[in-house]
C-alpha cells in the first residue's frame, strides 16, 4: 500500500455516506430518517438475505447501520469461522477460544506483507500491523505508531499482542542486509522470549480468562533507519501484587508458581524445599491445568535473555520462599503486650522461608510480630496483633514479588533494548487489562477500569469527536452522530479539585486509621453533584457505584485506603537488605520505606503513581499514529465457537463500535493538508512537479487560497476521465485539508503510481544507456591496455628466448668441438709403428671398400675388436682363424664385420681390456696392439642393432646414429 495512507489523521475505511461540499465536489446531505417504521422496514429488508451477511468484510457497507445489523453480520461471519471484520477505522476481532490452523502462519504473514494493497485483502490483524509498518516507512508525521488492543478480560488481547510482536519480529528482521543473520535471529528471539517471562510472572487464571494480564504493558519495537527491528523496550503499569497473598474463589495465583509445582524436577523441588504432596495456602486450584503451565518454556526464555543458571536458582528460591510464607500463621495472644506466637504447623514453614530467603529465622519472625514506632528521636517496639502479623506477612510477600517483577522488567529491557543512537522510530503495542466487574471490586479494579476509561476517551477524542468537529471547521455541512462521551466519568475519578482519587489520596495521607463508613460519607458529601456516582444506603458493606462507559461497577470501600497507602514497614526492608541472597540485596539496595516519616504528606500513593504512569502513556499515544483493534468476547464461558448475542451487543455498545461505523460510513476517513497533498500528488500535472521540492510559503492565507485552487484543478483533471456515478461522494476540499474516501485515495495513488513508473522507466533507460556507454569506453580502454601489455610481454619473452638460444648454441658448439677433439685424441693417441719394409700398393678393390690389405702378412691375423669397433672388409684371399670368446662380444664383432662365414678361418679375440687397443689406421706389422680407453662420447656404451649393415673397412660407427 502506498505511503499516502501515512498522511491520514484517522485510520482507513470504505465510506459512501454524505455531507454537503463546496466547489466542484459536492456531497448531498444525508436526510434524517423520517419515521421509525421506515427504519424497521430497511432493517427487515436487509436481514432477509441472511445467507450473504458473512460477506460484509467491512461493517460500513451495512445499510442501515444499527446494533442489530452489526450484530447479525458479526454472528454470520463467526459462524463460518471468520473472526476479523473491519469497522471503518477500527478492526473488530472475535475470540474463537480455540487454535485456528494456518491463520497466523509465516505464509500468511508474507502474503499480507508483500500485498500491494493490504486493505483490499481479507480483514486480519496483520493488515493493521502492515499499515503501521508502512506508515513508518513513509516517514510522514507522526511517524511513530501505536497499536492499541482493547477489550474485556478474555477477549483475546494478549494473544493479539503476541501475533503483532511475532509479525514485526518476522517482517522487520527477514530482509536485513546490514546485520548478520545470527544477530537478527538473536534480536528476534529475545524480543519474542520476553513474552513468556512477562506472562508467567504477570498473568493469572481468573474467573473470566485463563490467561488474564494482571498488569498493563506497552512494548516499543525499535526500528532503525532501514525499518529493521533492532531492539525493544517494555513499560509496565500497576502489577496486581495483592494476588500473591489473596486469590478469589475459583481463581489462581500467578502462573509461575504453578509452573514450578508441575514442571520442576525432583532435584529442583528438593532444593526449593517443596516436598511431594505439600499444600500451599497461596496456591489454590492446583489441580486445574491450563496451556500456560509450561515451566520449560519459561526457563528457556530466561536462558535466551541471558539469565544464567545461578541467577535462576536465586529467583526460584525467592519464589519458593514466598510460597512458604503463605503457610505461616500466627496465634492470637491473650495480652496485647505479648508477642503473637507461631502455630505449631507453621514453625517448619517459617524455618524454610528463612532458609530460602537466606535471612535469619529469628529476625524474620521478629519483623513479622513486632513493629517499631518512632517518637521523636526514640524508637519504640510494640507487639503486633494477630491481624497485624498477617498483614505484615502479606506485605512482605507482595513487596518481594513486586520488586522481583520490576527487576525482571529492567533486566529484559537491558537485554533487548537497543542503544538510543541505533534506532529512530518505534511501533508500540499496548496490551492492558480489560474492563473488569467482579462480585467484589476494590482498588485494583478501580485503577484498571480508570485506565480503560482513559483509553476510551482517547478513542472518542481521536476518532469520533475530533473527526466531526473537524468536518464543521473545514466547511462540511455535517449532521452530528451521537456517541457516548465518558468525560464526566473521568472528571469523577481524576478531576480537580475534588474527585474520587483526590479524596482517596487525602484520606491515605492522614496519619490515622481509616474508617470505611466515614470515607463513604465524605465521598457522598463531596461528589453528590456528579451523576456517575451513586450509593446504596441500605447495604451493610460501605461501597460506591460508578457508571462507567461499559456499565456500572460497585467498589468496596473497606481496605481501599490501606491498599492505596501500600505501607512497607522499614524493618522488613532492612531485613531484606541484609539477606545473603545476592538478588534480594540487589533489588532492595538503597530502597527506602514508603512510610518514611520524612516524607510526610508528600508520600506517593498507589493511585498517584498509577495516574502519573498512565498520563505518560497517554502522552505517548497522543504523539503517535494510533491503530485500534477491538477484541470482542463472544461468550462469558470461553467456549469454542459459541456466540452469545447479549454478551456481544453489550460490548459493541460499550466501546462505541456502532457510532464509529456511523461516522466512518458517512464521512471521509482520510484527511490530508493542502501542502502535503500537492507535494505528494502534484506530480500528476507537470507544472506542479516543482512544488515537490517543498519550498516554504510566505503568506499563509494567500498560500492556502492558491493551494485550494491548485488542489481543485488537480482533482478535476483526475476525475474528468472517471465514470463514477457520484463523483461528489469521493472527495471534499475543505479550508485547509482535502477529505478523501478510500476509493478516491486508491484512484490518486493509481495515477501517481503510473507517473512514477514512467519516470522510473525514463530514469532506468538513461541510467542503462549511461552504463552501456561507460562500459563500452571501459572495454576499449581495457583492450588497449591489454594489447600493450601483451605486446610488451611477447617482446620480453622473445628476447629471453633469443638469449637462451644463443647460450644453448654456444654451449652446444663448445660441447661438440670438445667431443670431436676427444674422439680424435682417442684414435690418434698411439704412435704409428715404423715400417720395416715397404708396403705394397693397395688393391683397387680393397681401396674402394676402404679396407686394409693384409695379403703380405703370412700368418693369420689376430683381430681384436673394439666394442662398437672397427669393421673389417671381406678378405677372401686371407685366411684368418676366428676364436670367439664371450657370447655378447662375439655377436658384437660378427655384426660389425661383413665376412664370409668360414668356420675356423678367422680368429677374433675381444680381450682388448687386457692387452690394449692400438690404431689400425696404418698397416699393422705382426700383431696389432690396440690401446683402449672408455669413450666419453654419447654412444660409447650403446650396442649396434642386429639389422645394421656395416661396410667399409676402418669405418667408425661412432659417427653414425643408430
Amino acid at each position: 500500500m502506498s505511503s499516502a495512507t501515512d498522511q491520514r489523521n484517522v485510520g482507513v475505511g470504505l465510506n459512501h455516506g454524505g455531507a454537503t461540499v463546496k466547489g466542484f465536489v459536492q456531497k448531498a446531505c444525508s436526510p434524517d430518517r423520517p419515521l421509525n417504521d421506515s427504519l424497521e422496514g430497511e432493517l427487515q429488508a436487509f436481514l432477509t438475505n441472511e445467507d450473504q451477511l458473512h460477506t460484509y468484510d467491512d461493517l460500513t457497507k451495512v445499510n442501515p447501520v444499527t446494533p442489530t445489523t452489526v450484530l447479525k453480520c458479526l454472528q454470520a461471519r463467526y459462524s463460518v469461522k471468520v473472526f476479523y471484520t473491519n469497522a471503518g477505522c477500527t478492526l473488530v476481532a472475535l475470540n474463537p477460544f480455540q487454535p485456528i490452523p494456518d491463520l497466523y502462519s509465516l505464509d500468511v504473514m508474507k502474503e499480507y506483507h508483500c500485498a500491494p494493497q493490504p486493505q483490499e485483502s481479507k480483514p486480519h490483524i496483520f493488515i493493521v500491523a502492515e499499515e503501521a509498518y508502512r506508515n513508518v516507512q513513509g516517514q510522514v508525521e507522526p511517524v511513530n505508531q501505536s497499536l492499541v488492543v482493547s477489550g474485556e478480560s478474555g477477549a483475546g488481547k494478549t494473544w493479539t499482542s503476541r501475533c503483532l510482536m511475532k509479525y514485526y519480529a518476522t517482517v522487520a528482521a527477514s530482509s536485513s542486509v546490514v546485520k548478520s543473520q545470527g544477530t537478527v535471529e538473536r534480536i528476534e528471539k529475545r524480543v519474542l522470549d520476553s513474552n513468556p517471562i512477562m506472562e508467567a510472572f504477570g498473568n493469572a487464571c481468573t474467573l473470566r480468562n485463563n490467561n488474564s494480564s494482571r498488569f498493563g504493558k506497552y512494548i516499543q519495537l525499535q526500528l532503525d533507519r532501514c525499518q529493521m527491528l533492532v531492539g525493544a523496550s517494555v513499560q509496565t503499569y500497576l502489577l496486581e501484587k495483592t494476588r500473591v497473598a489473596c486469590q478469589l474463589a475459583n481463581e489462581r495465583n500467578f502462573h509461575i508458581f504453578y509452573q514450578m509445582m508441575k514442571g520442576a524436577t525432583e532435584e529442583q523441588k528438593k532444593e526449593w524445599m517443596m516436598p511431594q504432596g505439600q499444600h500451599f495456602a497461596w496456591l489454590p486450584n492446583v489441580e486445574k491445568t491450563i496451556e500456560e503451565d509450561c515451566f520449560q518454556e519459561t526457563v528457556e526464555a530466561m536462558v535466551h535473555l541471558g539469565i544464567d543458571t545461578e541467577r535462576q536458582r536465586q529467583i526460584f528460591r525467592i519464589l519458593a520462599g514466598i510460597l512458604q510464607l503463605g503457610n505461616v500463621n500466627f496465634c492470637s495472644s491473650a495480652d496485647e503486650s505479648h508477642l503473637c506466637n507461631l502455630e505449631e504447623q507453621s514453625k517448619e514453614s517459617m524455618q524454610r522461608a528463612a532458609e530460602l530467603l537466606l535471612v535469619p529465622a529469628v529476625e524474620l519472625q521478629s519483623c513479622l510480630t513486632v513493629r517499631m514506632l518512632k517518637a521523636g528521636k526514640q524508637s519504640v517496639l510494640k507487639p503486633c496483633s494477630q491481624a497485624e502479623c498477617s498483614v505484615r506477612r502479606d506485605c512482605l510477600a507482595k513487596t518481594i514479588y513486586a520488586q522481583l517483577f520490576e527487576w525482571l522488567v529492567t533486566f529484559i529491557n537491558n537485554s533487548i533494548c537497543a542503544d538510543q543512537s541505533t534506532w529512530c522510530n518505534f511501533i508500540g503495542v499496548l496490551d492492558v487489562y480489560g474492563f473488569e466487574c467482579f462480585q467484589i471490586n476494590n482498588l485494583e479494579q478501580l485503577c484498571i477500569n480508570y485506565a480503560n476509561e482513559k483509553l476510551q476517551q482517547h478513542f472518542v477524542a481521536h476518532y469520533l469527536r475530533a473527526q466531526q468537529e473537524e468536518y464543521v471547521s473545514e466547511g462540511l455541512e455535517w449532521s452530528f452522530v451521537k456517541y457516548q462521551d465518558n468525560q464526566r466519568c473521568l472528571d469523577l475519578l481524576e478531576g480537580s479539585p475534588i474527585s474520587v482519587f483526590s479524596l482517596l489520596n487525602e484520606e491515605s495521607r492522614l496519619n490515622r486509621a481509616s474508617d470505611a463508613q466515614t470515607f463513604r460519607i465524605r465521598l457522598e458529601k463531596e461528589l453528590c453533584d456528579n451523576a456517575n456516582i451513586s450509593w446504596d444506603k441500605f447495604s451493610k458493606e460501605p461501597h460506591f457505584t460508578v457508571a462507567h462507559y461499559a456499565g456500572k461497577v460497585n467498589y468496596q470501600i473497606q481496605g481501599m485506603v490501606e491498599k492505596n497507602k501500600d505501607p512497607v514497614p522499614p524493618e522488613l526492608i532492612g531485613l531484606l537488605q541484609k539477606a545473603d541472597n545476592p538478588l534480594l540485596q540487589q533489588i532492595f539496595a538503597d530502597k527506602e520505606s514508603d512510610n518514611s516519616p520524612t516524607k510526610g504528606l508528600s508520600k506517593v500513593t498507589v493511585v498517584s503513581k498509577f495516574k502519573n504512569s498512565l498520563e505518560s502513556l497517554m502522552k505517548i499515544l497522543h504523539n503517535t499514529t494510533p491503530h485500534y483493534t477491538r477484541c470482542i468476547k463472544p461468550n462469558p464461558d470461553c467456549k469454542p465457537l459459541t456466540f452469545k448475542k447479549e454478551e456481544v451487543i453489550m460490548q459493541l455498545e460499550a466501546c462505541g463500535i456502532v457510532e464509529t461505523i456511523h461516522i466512518s460510513a458517512a464521512g471521509f476517513p482520510i484527511r490530508i493538508p493542502f501542502k502535503s497533498f500537492i507535494q505528494r500528488y502534484g506530480l500528476i500535472r507537470p507544472k506542479y512537479s516543482k512544488l515537490n521540492s517543498g519550498t516554504p510559503s510566505v503568506d499563509a492565507e494567500a498560500d492556502s487560497v492558491d493551494a485550494s485552487q491548485e488542489v481543485e484543478e488537480l482533482l478535476r483533471m483526475v476525475l474528468q476521465y472517471q465514470t463514477f456515478e457520484k463523483q461528489s461522494s469521493l472527495v471534499h476540499c475543505g479550508r485547509t485539508k482535502v477529505f478523501l474516501t478510500q476509493l478516491m485515495l486508491d484512484l490518486l495513488e493509481g495515477q501517481r503510481g503510473k507517473i512514477l513508473s514512467q519516470c522510473a522507466f525514463s530514469i532506468q533507460c538513461c541510467w542503462l544507456r549511461f552504463q552501456r556507454r561507460r562500459r563500452h569506453v571501459r572495454q576499449q580502454s581495457a583492450t588497449l591496455i591489454q594489447a600493450a601489455v601483451r605486446s610488451w610481454l611477447v617482446r620480453k619473452q622473445v628476447k629471453r628466448w633469443n638469449r637462451a638460444a644463443s647460450v644453448i648454441q654456444s654451449t652446444w658448439r663448445k660441447w661438440t668441438a670438445a667431443l670431436k677433439s676427444l674422439a680424435e685424441a682417442e684414435l690418434d693417441d698411439a704412435k704409428d709403428m715404423v715400417e720395416e719394409e715397404e708396403i705394397p700398393p693397395l688393391n683397387p678393390v680393397i681401396r674402394e671398400r676402404g679396407s686394409v690389405q693384409l695379403s703380405s702378412i703370412p700368418e693369420p691375423v689376430t683381430v681384436r675388436g673394439w666394442p662398437m669397433g672397427l669393421a673389417l672388409a671381406s678378405a677372401p684371399s686371407i685366411t684368418v682363424s676366428l676364436t670367439a670368446t664371450g657370447f655378447q662380444k662375439m655377436m658384437s664383432v660378427m655384426a660389425s664385420l661383413n665376412l664370409p662365414s668360414r668356420k675356423g678361418e678367422y680368429k677374433v679375440e675381444t680381450n682388448q681390456y687386457t692387452q690394449g687397443v692400438a690404431s689400425i689406421r696404418a698397416q699393422p706389422k705382426g700383431s696389432v696392439k690396440l690401446h683402449c680407453q672408455r669413450s666419453p662420447l654419447l654412444y660409447a656404451d650403446r650396442k649396434p642393432g642386429k639389422k645394421t649393415e656395416v661396410t667399409g673397412f676402418n669405418e667408425i660407427l661412432l659417427e653414425k646414429t643408430l
